[in-house]
């Protein structure tokens, strides 16, 4: 049987993975993960402690890092069949901000699969890459050096990339990290549209308190998956203490959340 129809995995979820394993010099970092996203556009939390690796299962579902085991579809189908209807916006700490492009050229970047690499890029591209530029709010910073932009408006500038890709399905690591209340919730507001579209959003998320007013989905994460389905289902105390252990702080800040969520 091809991997892509195995009967427990639905050929039409947008992100099936099937008994993935990822070692990193023999130590296992992600062990026998298996996870089916909703068929229908949502956005999805992957939420753990610090070295639970959130990062490592969106790389591996990439093909970023090896897997030493496991197999990922994408609606039944292999990563090289669909990898232009995929978008990644990785952590901005990876990012060589003093690389010499504009915050256009970043987000132009996000329509080469379409133009194909060392072409120039068309006048309808620029065009695109700007009405994307202008929906994170940045249109009147587009010839501005990204070196020269804030935190906050460089990670908007990528998720400008990932909206000119015109994506299916996106991977996005730790998009809120550093910025202002403000740019997150602009962002935020980018991702519902997203969803609305008919996009499904994956983010690894590390601000417990807001996973219950701002996602639909949350797998919890520590090398294996604890949980995983609706945030009004699964997003619980005991799921916390399964993922963080004894953190109490964060466990409690988690579980006002929760409180707050189940009195909407």
């Amino acid at each position: 049987m091809s991997p892509i129809q195995r009967p427990e995995h639905s050929t039409n979820s947008p992100l099936s993975i099937h008994a993935m394993t990822v070692a990193y010099d023999r130590k296992p970092v992600l062990w026998d993960v298996d996870y089916d996203a909703p068929e229908d556009p949502q956005l999805i939390a992957i939420v753990g402690p610090n070295g639970a690796g959130k990062s490592t299962l969106i790389k591996a579902c990439l093909g970023l890092v090896p897997r030493a085991s496991g197999l990922v579809a994408f609606r039944g189908k292999s990563l090289d069949a669909v990898r232009s209807t995929i978008g990644y916006v990785p952590q901005r700490e990876s990012v060589d901000w003093e690389f010499p492009v504009t915050a256009l050229d970043v987000v132009c970047m996000g329509r080469y699969r379409k133009l194909g690499w060392f072409r120039p890029v068309r006048k309808k591209d620029r065009d695109a890459a700007l009405l994307c530029l202008d929906r994170v709010g940045l249109a009147d910073l587009a010839d501005r050096q990204i070196r020269q932009l804030s935190g906050g408006q460089q990670q908007r500038v990528f998720l400008a990339r990932a909206l000119a890709q015109e994506a299916d399905l996106y991977f996005m690591d730790e998009p809120f990290a550093g910025v202002d209340a403000a740019t997150e919730q602009a962002i935020l507001g980018v991702l519902r549209e997203m969803k609305r579209e008919g996009r499904t959003i994956i983010v690894v998320h590390h601000d417990l308190q807001t996973v219950p007013s701002s996602f639909d989905e949350v797998i919890f994460l520590n090398m294996r998956v604890v949980d995983s389905g609706p945030v009004a289902d699964v997003f619980h105390e005991d799921n916390l203490r399964k993922t963080y252990g004894g953190r109490l702080t964060m466990l409690a800040e988690a579980a006002e959340a929760v409180a707050r969520s189940e009195r909407r």
